[in-house]
């Protein structure tokens, strides 16, 4: 956009509205603050929310183990975490009708400010950002509903709002744990601890300040291991030549049901990372109608990766690689088999904003945040080998890329009998983000650059939302955003070739409409349907070839996934709880997947649009206590859903095959028990039922390495509050030590403890 389209648009927004209303950009405070008071059974002020949604305050996560914050959304209806470890920096959500295969479906947002990370096929939230000790609530938004957010909404979106200090507030809290975890004859335990440290003030002036710092060290269990599956038939590939006798090879069976040799641990399985961050924010009120904010937080990663080989000779010496024999079968293990690695990561976000809070007329907001990777440097590979050896060291890196938001937005709430007539709140905004990536792939050795992968992507959009009291029990929101989006300078290089893509550029227009019924304080009913369009990422449209014998063919002419999605809640306040259920349908054209071919050497993935997806289900949730004993309280969800794929004509064997990853029954049921305001004790179970993990569902065996398990999991904890204020826990997550999987192994039983100080008040 150029200097005077982007100062006309800020006059605009701004010539009606004395100034702003909100810090959040596409999730408004005054959206979020709807969430709240509608939570509380009273109409929302302001923006009135058009999609279902869910939340979870600091008071209500305590009955859970929060050891880094997406443990927040564990306990949330119809929401998948694939939290692999401890300390893992890729927790990828998965929702109603997308799995955790589609990461640019989930919008994750602290305090307004955009922690979605799309410059990885599949990189999830910069999480990182937030220290579990700094949260107040989390509110969840289902569907593209809402005109407010970018088409990456057809998913889930996710606000997490940190706190913001009344008083003198600080506290403390210092957790470790425990992991057995116990595969393929492998049986160690895995520990970690975390600290972080919370203060905050307001003064008289109208100024507030929050500091927060966390740092945790963790080591994670084996990811992942290097295996060689035999055919249909039952051979595996044919090696000839000496080979070494070896013992501790493990066979089972593969997703695909064939037999399957399990030499390792491989890929840097085993993760020990050291994460600091840390993060200053404030505020002051210029008037008592225009404040201003800020923030800057800084994260640093270092990571060890350790492998382990499960192959041992005749004299008991560890075997990493060559040609060895198991079970009387010849196989290859290269010796890019078992390469160490390590990474170092440094980021940096920060952001600022204007607003106005005035309670009723025109406000108007501006803000404005920068992710930036300062650095981003994985070594794969051995240091000091000749220059022809495939083994030799390569430092994959980001560093000096990221992207940056910037969004301004009117709303008018109305006044009496106004020139709206008193019944018509609207908002209406302009969105810009951009996001960069530069990756390029060096030997260590040599200096050469033997891969290079970049690219950018733009989008900018206008929007326009009215809710419109049509009467005292009736409300009409419709809503329209129009989207421009560009795809620009990228390319890859291997080697010496080098091949750059032409600029693309696309638009889309998204009509939404939302009618709520409210016929009593007991009953709401809403029917709401929205397009949603979401435009492909920098790396779904350049990001090519890599290493580790696995062939990326991206696709630089994508088209953008379109989702028209219906949902028709309806929800009951009863003296003793609130319950809802709500039927929803997403019909996704052009679905974006990367789905690999593993009937191929080496493995081919293919980053493809498949023509058209369904999603068909009903989600119930509720929150009661028990009549008579106010004490215990019981929350929880059930979801049901179809996702079938009903055209696809790259691929069509999988036509009426089921969606990956979404499961077609999925739950939690958390009972908490506080009997006295000192004790709390909760007990809880989360459910995911039978799911695929390929397009053609030939992943018929889903419980063993590789495969998409069904998993039933308890979780329990214990906390004691002292007269001093001071917060003792002890909790257990997986307390049966399930084992289940994503692809990759979930955690085995892990204990927690848990020590936690706070003070408010006057020091």
């Amino acid at each position: 956009m150029d200097t005077r389209t982007f100062l006309a648009t800020a006059a605009i927004l701004t010539a009606g509205a004395p100034v702003c209303v909100c810090a959040q950009g596409v999730a408004t405070d005054k959206l979020i603050d709807a969430i709240t008071v509608t939570g509380l059974r009273e109409r929302a002020g302001g923006v009135e929310v058009p999609n279902t949604t869910a939340s979870k305050t600091a008071e209500e996560l305590r009955a859970q183990n929060l050891f880094n914050p997406e443990d927040a959304l564990n306990y949330l209806p119809n929401i998948t975490i694939r939290k692999r470890y401890i300390g893992d920096r890729n927790a990828l959500i998965g929702g109603r009708s997308f799995s955790t295969l589609q990461p640019a479906r989930g919008l994750v947002f602290m305090d307004g400010y955009l922690l979605s990370n799309f410059l990885g096929r599949f990189d999830a939230p910069r999480w990182n950002m937030i220290a579990p000790e700094e949260i107040e609530r989390v509110d969840v938004l289902y569907g593209p509903y809402s005109a407010t957010y970018p088409g990456n909404s057809i998913g889930t979106t996710v606000a997490i709002r940190t706190r913001r200090p009344d008083d003198f507030t600080m506290s403390v809290r210092s957790t470790a744990f425990s992991e057995h975890f116990d595969e393929y004859g492998l049986e160690e335990d895995y520990d970690g601890w975390q600290v972080s440290a919370f203060l905050g003030d307001r003064f008289d002036n109208g100024a507030w300040f929050t500091l927060a710092a966390n740092r945790q060290d963790a080591t994670g269990h084996p990811m992942q291991y290097y295996t060689v599956s035999a055919n249909s038939a039952g051979a595996f590939p044919t090696v000839t030549g000496d080979a070494t006798p070896v013992s501790g090879v493990r066979f089972d069976r593969d997703p695909q049901g064939r037999r399957r040799a399990v030499f390792g641990a491989n890929s840097g399985a085993i993760d020990h990372t050291i994460q600091d961050q840390v993060k200053l924010r404030g505020g002051y009120a210029i008037t008592d109608w225009l404040e201003a904010e800020g923030f800057i937080a800084l994260w640093r990663n270092d990571t060890e990766q350790e492998n382990r080989t499960f192959m041992r000779d005749a004299a008991g010496n560890e075997v990493w690689s060559g040609r060895v024999i198991a079970d009387g079968i010849t196989f290859n293990v290269p010796a890019t088999a078992f390469l160490p690695s390590s990474r170092d990561e440094e980021h940096r976000q920060w952001g600022t904003t204007l607003r106005t809070t005035r309670g009723e007329g025109w406000n108007a907001s501006l803000v404005y945040s920068r992710y930036d990777i300062l650095e981003d440097s994985l070594i794969e590979g051995f240091l000091d080998v000749p220059a022809d050896d495939e083994t030799r060291a390569l430092n994959s890196e980001r560093d000096d890329t990221g992207w940056q938001t910037f969004e301004i937005q009117g709303v008018y709430t109305p006044v009496a009998d106004d020139w709206l007539g008193g019944n018509h709140t609207l908002a209406l905004g302009f969105h810009r983000n951009e996001y960069e990536l530069a990756n390029p792939v060096y030997d260590i050795l040599n200096a050469q650059v033997p891969q290079f992968v970049y690219g950018k992507t733009r989008l900018q959009a206008w929007y326009l939302q009215d809710e419109w009291q049509l009467a005292e029990q009736w409300s009409l929101t419709l809503g329209v955003r129009y989207e421009d989006w560009e795809a620009f300078g990228g390319g890859q290089r291997i080697g010496a070739d080098e091949v750059s893509y032409p600029e693309r550029k696309d638009s889309a227009v998204s009509p939404k409409a939302s009618l709520a019924y409210v016929p009593n304080s007991e009953w709401t009913l809403r029917l709401s349907v929205g397009r949603g369009v979401r435009f492909p990422t920098v790396p779904e449209l350049f990001q090519g070839a890599s290493r580790a014998g696995v062939i990326v063919v991206n696709d630089p002419n994508l088209q953008p996934e379109r989702s028209d999605s219906v949902d028709f809640t309806v929800e009951h306040w009863l003296p003793w709880g609130k319950v809802r259920a709500t039927l929803f349908q997403d019909d996704v054209r052009d679905s974006i997947f990367s789905q690999t071919n593993i009937t191929v050497t080496p493995n081919v993935t293919n980053v493809q649009n498949v023509d058209r997806v369904r999603t068909r289900g009903i989600e119930t949730a509720f929150s009661i206590a028990l009549p008579g004993v106010e004490a215990l309280t019981f929350d929880g969800s059930l979801a049901y859903a179809r996702a079938r794929i009903l055209e696809n004509d790259n691929f069509p064997v999988s036509v009426g095959k089921l969606w990956p990853r979404i499961p077609k029954w999925r739950g939690n049921l958390q009972t908490i028990w506080r009997p006295t305001e000192d004790w709390l004790a909760s007990l809880g179970v989360r459910y995911s039922g039978r799911m695929f993990g390929q397009l053609d569902n030939s992943d018929i065996n889903p419980d063993t390495y590789g495969g998409v398990s069904r998993f039933t999991m308890l979780d329990a904890r214990v906390a004691y509050t002292t007269a001093s204020n001071i917060e003792l826990a002890l909790g257990v997550d997986n307390l049966t030590d399930e084992r289940a999987y994503q692809m990759h192994p979930y955690p085995g039983r892990t204990a927690f403890v848990e020590a936690r100080w706070s003070f408010e008040g006057t020091p």
